[in-house]
């Protein structure tokens, strides 16, 4: 009797060939490469963005201004392109100025670069709006024990901005997370190109975008469960919402 074809052949999800599941375990640990790298690229670009547009001069603040409307107003997508293949032909074009050779850049630095650049932008909103929210009252006492600006940034202000920071920052990494699936559009091997590569070979379509949503969906799950614990942490001392 032959199979029925409405049933689901969970052997393609076999981690050993000729199942794709470890196609699909190697592509998720690209994304997490990438969603961490871009992650951490786009907060130390969003942390030097928000103390420059609050305490820089006026041209820097103008030109963090220029930066993070151009990121928020593009479309992601466009921006990965124009960043991805303009950029690097950009930084081949200034080696081959300073007489060397154009160099290869990896598919995953570069798309750790594209995702931390399109971070950066809305890392430097967030603290700066968390920078803000800190009352003035406890950099005024800061100042009047003698404290200097970098301790008053290192006891006084990092730490009473942080609770107001985690929920915007917990949203951007879940964004860096989906972001990476637009790295399918420049070949970049991560989960969402994997997935649609198995899925166009087998036929089992179903089967594999079902497989890589659990997957995010982990992602996100285990994400959530991190942050509550870095929240909590972070708010002790505080008092609860009413």
């Amino acid at each position: 009797m032959a199979a029925d074809p409405t049933l689901i052949n969970w052997s393609l999800l076999a981690l050993d060939p000729p199942g794709w599941g470890g196609v699909l375990l190697a592509g998720l640990v690209n994304s997490i490469k990438i969603a961490v790298g871009g992650y951490a690229l786009g907060l130390a670009l969003g942390t030097g963005g928000a103390f420059g547009k609050l305490y820089g001069g006026p041209v820097l603040k103008d030109l963090l201004e220029v930066y993070t409307t151009l990121v928020r107003a593009i479309p992601e997508l466009v921006l990965i392109l124009l960043l991805y293949y303009a950029g690097t032909d950009l930084l081949n074009q200034l080696m081959t100025a300073l007489g060397h050779g154009p160099v290869d850049i990896s598919g995953l630095a570069a798309g750790i670069f594209v995702i931390g650049v399109v971070q950066g932008a809305y890392s430097t909103e967030v603290l700066r709006g968390a920078i803000k929210a800190v009352p003035a009252g406890q950099i005024e006492a800061a100042r009047a024990f003698g404290m200097s600006p970098t301790q008053i940034m290192r006891r006084v202000t990092l730490p009473a901005m942080l609770p107001h920071a985690i929920p915007g920052l917990s949203n951007l990494w879940l964004i860096a997370t989906k972001d990476t699936a637009l790295l399918a559009v420049v070949g970049f091997s991560e989960l969402t190109l994997v997935t649609r590569q198995a899925a166009g070979t087998t036929k089992a379509y179903l089967l594999f975008f079902c497989a890589a949503g659990a997957l995010y969906l982990g992602i996100t799950l285990i994400s959530n469960l991190v942050i509550r614990i870095v929240e909590s942490r972070a708010r002790r001392g505080m008092a609860a919402p009413a």
